[in-house]
């Protein structure tokens, strides 16, 4: 397995630099660190007694990816998943916070293995997940994954102005999809005609 520093190194290289799009409720962001995540870290960057977009601006790779194995990884106790699921649960951590924790208690449930949806990885969460994974150790990082799909296009069938991240302007596949299907067999990735019908109710 790589290690948590090469995955958020990845995740850093995925997310990009600064960016505060209108659109995105995270707002000014910068590696995938958001202005709401810096400001819960007093992480006041200029020395001006605030933290602002300026200070997102201000944000290096390095203290993105140390923020990301510090209070994304670590601090959630995604560690303690099984080892086939850290990267892409991170990943999805680092993208929608708890999302990616309920989306997994979700998955296991349905498999079977009762856990409580709450985005806290407890216990609890621990050994369901651990035992789906024993159950089905070939299938379980690729049934994640594309859960992980189903749950962004649901998110821009609901929200049309977040369509421009599940589709590009051609119908190619958007960033979100791309981003789910780097963590899924090639076998369970969408052919293009598949995401185009897929989308095609939006337009």
């Amino acid at each position: 397995m790589q290690s948590v520093e090469d995955i958020a190194q990845e995740i850093v290289a995925r997310e990009g630099g600064y960016v505060n799009d209108p659109a995105d409720p995270g707002g000014a962001t910068n590696y995938g660190v958001t202005l709401a995540t810096m400001r819960k870290l007093g992480m006041d960057l200029d020395g001006d007694g605030q933290v602002t977009a300026a200070d997102v601006q201000r944000l290096s790779r390095d203290q993105a990816v140390e923020i990301f194995v510090t209070d994304f990884y670590r601090a959630p106790h995604l560690d303690l998943l099984p080892e086939v699921l850290q990267p892409s649960v991170f990943d999805m951590y680092v993208n929608a916070g708890a999302t990616a924790i309920t989306l997994l208690q979700r998955l296991v449930s349905q498999m079977g293995f009762g856990c409580t949806v709450d985005g806290v990885v407890g216990p609890q969460t621990i050994g369901a997940v651990r035992n789906a994974a024993a159950a089905a150790p070939g299938t379980i990082g690729d049934a994640y994954g594309i859960a992980r799909r189903n749950y962004y296009y649901a998110l821009a069938d609901a929200r049309p102005a977040m369509r421009k991240y599940a589709r590009t302007r051609d119908g190619g596949k958007g960033g979100w999809i791309t981003r789910a299907e780097g963590f899924i067999s090639p076998r369970y990735r969408l052919t293009l005609a598949q995401h185009q019908e897929r989308t095609k109710a939006w337009g």
